[in-house]
């Protein structure tokens, strides 16, 4: 049996998927960055426990991890102010997904400028 989908079913299917993505990263930000009334930013030990606890994936944990925390804080801390607001964050998240982008594409690890079948589409 064979289930038909329209393209306007599908597109409401990646939507509700991208709603997800979208809400998750905002909420586990606030989860983290919720430190009792400061303002809601990412101090190390924050950013640190987010990594450990809510990166799983192989080829993500290798782009930031947790045990160079000072050097992921240096990348991520654009204002030099000792913390990540959601803005910078944010950036970090493109990073990741662009790394992993690019692992599924089969282009991980590659600095050429050339481009590779499908990258038309890139963006």
């Amino acid at each position: 049996m064979f289930i038909s989908i329209s393209p306007e079913e599908l597109l409401a299917a990646a939507m509700a998927r991208l709603d997800g993505a979208i809400t998750n990263i905002v909420d586990v930000f606030m989860d983290y960055a919720d430190d009792g009334g400061k303002k809601r930013q990412l101090n190390k030990e924050e950013l640190k426990k987010l990594f450990a606890q809510e990166i799983e994936c192989p080829e993500l944990k290798d782009k930031i991890s947790a045990d160079d925390i000072e050097e992921a804080m240096e990348m991520l801390d654009k204002n030099h102010d000792g913390e990540v607001n959601f803005r910078e964050f944010c950036r970090c998240v493109c990073v990741l997904a662009t790394g992993y982008y690019h692992k599924k594409i089969g282009k991980a690890g590659k600095k050429g400028k050339g481009k590779q079948e499908g990258d038309e589409q890139d963006g």
